[in-house]
């Protein structure tokens, strides 16, 4: 199974000129759909004098949720070509908005299609992709005398420890990779003899 995902680790922004009109395109990081809602409402607010305000987010670790505006441009000639540039990335999480000031010449379909693409590719190719890795969050919990093959087994799967909880047994909290998730179960309890409990963390 897959189990890392790209993003971007920051805001980018770029501006180009087509026949007058200026395209000032920003991509930001979101990982929600209220996220990148409240962000293209900020640059509408900020831009507030612009005529058009295009945008496109993918979202979710697997990206399967998505959105465009064309904000009153020709159906097609903007959210859509802003949505490809962020596909061609490879990326989710990301907002693309392109903010166009209107500059007296017509653009006519094919014009609009290629300015705003135009524009989001620039922003994309600023940013910075990084690759994250989606984990699941394990409770383990074992004697004290088990600890050693506890730790060493932690330490073998690279898993990270985000909470602990020390009494007559030692508790654990564990973000784990998720395609490795049941080979730490398995070799959790083989290495400790059953000796410890395994489950889900909430």
């Amino acid at each position: 199974m897959t189990d890392t995902y790209r993003i971007i680790a920051g805001p980018t922004r770029a501006e180009i000129k087509v026949k007058g009109s200026r395209f000032i395109a920003e991509a930001l990081p979101a990982s929600t759909p209220a996220e990148a809602e409240v962000q293209v409402a900020a640059i509408r607010k900020r831009e507030y004098d612009a005529t058009h305000h295009c945008w496109a987010y993918r979202i979710g670790v697997d990206g399967a949720q998505f959105r465009s505006s064309d904000d009153g441009e020709p159906s097609g000639t903007a959210g859509a070509p802003i949505l490809r540039q962020i596909d061609a990335k490879e990326v989710t999480n990301t907002l693309v908005v392109v903010t166009r000031y209107y500059g007296g010449t017509k653009l006519g379909t094919g014009g609009l299609i290629r300015a705003y693409g135009d524009a989001a590719a620039a922003a994309m190719a600023d940013a910075v992709v990084r690759e994250e890795i989606v984990r699941v969050t394990l409770k383990i919990r074992f004697p004290y005398d088990e600890t050693s093959p506890a730790m060493r087994l932690i330490e073998e799967m690279e898993a990270s420890m985000t909470g602990s909880t020390y009494g007559d047994d030692t508790e654990l909290e564990v973000a784990v990779r998720a395609s490795r998730v049941e080979a730490f179960r398995e070799a959790f309890v083989e290495r400790l003899r059953g000796r410890g409990v395994i489950r889900l963390g909430s």
